[in-house]
């Protein structure tokens, strides 16, 4: 089997953009520049479908890598026959793989391995063979000094015989494919933690049963949560009767009695100890991985909505991180984002220093010219907003409520110590919000996407997985948006396809001893910012008031001479030609044709070109909680509130109301009509209406209905 028949096998695919993605990926070429920028030669795969190519490659050479492993150890054990050779490459799974390996893999000393040594191995053969009538008579010739007994040469035969059931490649693949359609996971919990107060939040699974194929992801995690805190024991099975009649199919082969019915005690045996486990804890392990790829899946799409979530773009922000004790901490940013002051007021008790606390907030905004106020949605954020729309402003100011999840975690990371060295952590927690507003994904891609707040069982899942997933999500956002060049952080240019954590610090410390990067050709002045990480980086970096006009598009420098020559042919420079939708739309695209430049090239330019650089976020909305509701005592079954979306989960989705506890809406409630995917009706961020159904105040919980 080849790569490439092995990719097709696994999707639908065209051939030839399979072929050329797997060359670009070979290139060293990454996901979003492969979609972007070779069109033509991948037949306009998207990002996922590239993506779905790049992880089928990795599965391949995986498999690949784990059959020399096996072929060397089998080939040293001088077992390796042309044809089991032949099975082994022509397997394609990991799985087939371990069956075929199976009898020769190395493991510690078995019943079958004790019974081998005692020579019990030929009087195995016989009875396996199941023609001989008078077994007892077979066996007293194999009694020994450490075969006391004919029953006990008749237990290591079957000893031996069990093991070559579990090892039959074809009985395991009729095992395990009765698993996979009628196992039952099945849960009970653990007497002596009955009573615990924690272990009540896994109460629904003290005596649970299921298809293993019908629970839900969320639902196994929640389980497996509970195994592992010690809660209930878990187990996976099928009914014992199928699975032994599938192994007799296999095995038996006649009706001699004393022949067959030990090996039918073998079989028995061979199930319960041998594969019984090993199966079971198989299909828990690929139902555990399919829950981990939906619940990955969740966390992907609310972080990408997340990161996409419309920016307020450059203003001057004051931001308020609310507080009660320790009073609000209060930042004002220019409209780059840098801190140009800090300091606390009172607004709230204990203090109430409110007459000082209104005259600070009036002074600051008029010091720093503020165009905006963002404060977080923590403690006392409801008590905050009201505080500041009490205050008579001599500007109209719109206030941000910010979703301030994972500012803590960035304020003690080693990025915001390194950005703001003299501070302490209040203060970056404070400038964390406030650039939230200003720009959500150049602010949350320095935080670990685990700590942002989205998401289902985001510490249960396979955490590489999770992180090789969450990476891809951030850079598909980050060249999707574009980066500024002279002004984004550099884990915000490490995400920039080709360039990475190295690169991204050569480029920062450059541009801080040059004044500043002035075209994208500059790029390769900065240290080991070579002509391959220039091909792939170089369209997402933008440079504003450039000298050459592209430089703030997303067109690649390697088709500037195609726009030149287009401005040369309507007799204007590139620049005049920028922007004039009129003279763009009478470009007769197909005379630009080329072997290496088509029309799906063509028209990304000519897109570009009407609107260079446009940020393809929406922009940010103001959003008023209502002000009647202040702590969870104030809300009421009936009453409909507005609220945002701030989490989605496979089985509905969390609403911010405006106070601690968010309100859940269960899929069943979004809408009047079947909902399978709660991604298609409502999205991160999203400002909608909800009715309160039931409110739990002991537990804490608001259920939530958005049926009209």
């Amino acid at each position: 089997m080849t790569i490439l028949s092995y990719i097709l096998q696994h999707t639908n695919l065209p051939e030839k953009g399979v072929t050329n993605t797997l060359k670009l990926l070979q290139e060293d070429c990454t996901i979003p520049f492969i979609s972007r920028y070779r069109k033509e030669m991948t037949g306009n795969l998207d990002e996922v479908q590239i993506g779905d190519i790049a992880k089928y490659k990795a599965a391949f050479e995986e498999v690949q890598k784990r059959k020399e492993t096996i072929l060397k150890a089998i080939h040293e054990q001088d077992a390796l026959t042309p044809e089991l050779k032949q099975r082994i490459e022509a397997a394609s799974t990991l799985v087939q793989l371990e069956d075929l390996y199976l009898p020769y893999k190395k493991q510690r000393t078995t019943r079958a391995a004790i019974a081998k040594k005692k020579g019990l191995e030929p009087l195995a053969k016989v009875i396996f063979n199941q023609r001989e009538e008078n077994v007892d008579f077979v066996a007293q010739k194999y009694l020994n000094g450490e075969v006391a007994s004919i029953e006990d040469a008749l237990q290591g035969a079957r000893d031996i015989i069990a093991e070559w059931v579990n090892e039959n490649e074809f009985v395991r693949k009729k095992i395990r494919s009765l698993y996979s359609r009628r196992a039952t996971v099945m849960a009970k919990v653990v007497k002596s933690k009955k009573d615990d107060e924690d272990a009540q939040k896994y109460q629904q699974y003290f005596d649970w049963n299921e298809p293993l194929n019908k629970a839900p992801s969320h639902r196994l995690l929640a389980m497996l949560r509970a195994v592992n805190e010690g809660y209930v024991k878990l187990k996976v099975d099928v009914e014992k009767d199928d699975a032994l009649d599938l192994i007799d199919d296999v095995i038996i082969r006649t009706e001699v009695e004393s022949s067959t019915n030990q090996v039918f005690m073998a079989i028995e045996d061979a199930y319960k100890r041998l594969l019984q486990p090993a199966i079971s804890n198989e299909a828990l392990k690929e139902a555990k991985e399919r829950a981990d790829e939906a619940a990955i899946k969740v966390f992907s799409s609310n972080l990408r909505q997340l990161l996409l979530a419309a920016p307020l773009g450059e203003k001057r922000i004051l931001a308020l991180d609310p507080g009660y004790k320790s009073g609000c901490k209060v930042v004002c940013l220019d409209e780059n984002g840098d801190l140009k002051h800090n300091e606390n007021i009172y607004p709230h008790p204990p203090q109430r220093e409110t007459a000082m606390a209104i005259k600070k907030i009036r002074s600051l905004v008029n010091a720093y010219d503020i165009e905006t106020i963002a404060i977080g949605n923590g403690t006392a954020s409801r008590e905050t907003e009201a505080f500041i729309k009490r205050i008579a402003f001599d500007r109209d100011l719109q206030v941000f409520i910010v979703n301030e999840s994972g500012a803590s975690v960035y304020s003690a990371s080693k990025i915001a110590r390194a950005e703001f060295p003299t501070y302490d952590v209040t203060v970056r927690g404070a400038v964390s919000i406030g650039r939230r507003l200003s720009d959500p994904l150049a602010e949350l891609v320095k935080i670990d996407p685990k700590s942002i707040g989205v998401g289902q069982y985001q510490h249960d899942v396979d955490q590489s997985k999770l992180k090789s997933e969450l990476d891809t999500v951030v850079m598909s956002c980050v060249n999707t948006v574009g980066v500024n060049v002279n002004t984004a952080s550099a884990p915000l240019l490490s995400y920039v396809s080709g360039i990475g954590t190295s690169l991204a610090e050569n480029i920062v410390k450059y541009r801080t001893e040059h004044n500043g990067i002035k075209s994208r050709k500059e790029l390769l002045k900065v240290p080991r910012l070579g002509a391959k990480a220039f091909e792939q980086s170089a369209a997402f970096l933008r440079i504003a008031l450039p000298e050459h006009p592209l430089d703030n598009s997303a067109v690649h420098p390697e088709r500037y001479k195609l726009v030149e020559k287009m401005a040369k042919d309507k007799k204007v420079s590139v620049t005049e030609l920028v922007g004039n939708k009129e003279l763009i739309k009478s470009l007769n695209l197909k005379q630009y044709c080329t072997d290496e430049v088509g029309m799906l090239t063509l028209e990304d330019i000519a897109s570009e070109l009407e609107k260079p650089g446009l940020d393809p976020r929406k922009k940010a909305k103001v959003f008023e909680f209502d002000k009647n509701i202040k702590t969870i005592n104030d809300v009421r079954a009936g009453m409909k509130v507005p609220g945002i979306v701030n989490n989605i989960t496979n089985f509905g989705c969390f609403v911010d109301i405006g106070i601690k506890e968010s309100g859940l809406v269960h899929i069943s409630k979004l809408a009047n009509e079947f909902i399978s995917d709660v991604n298609s009706v409502v999205q991160l961020h999203q400002h909608v209406m909800v009715t309160v159904t039931e409110v739990d105040i002991s537990r804490k919980r608001i259920q939530l209905s958005m049926i009209d």
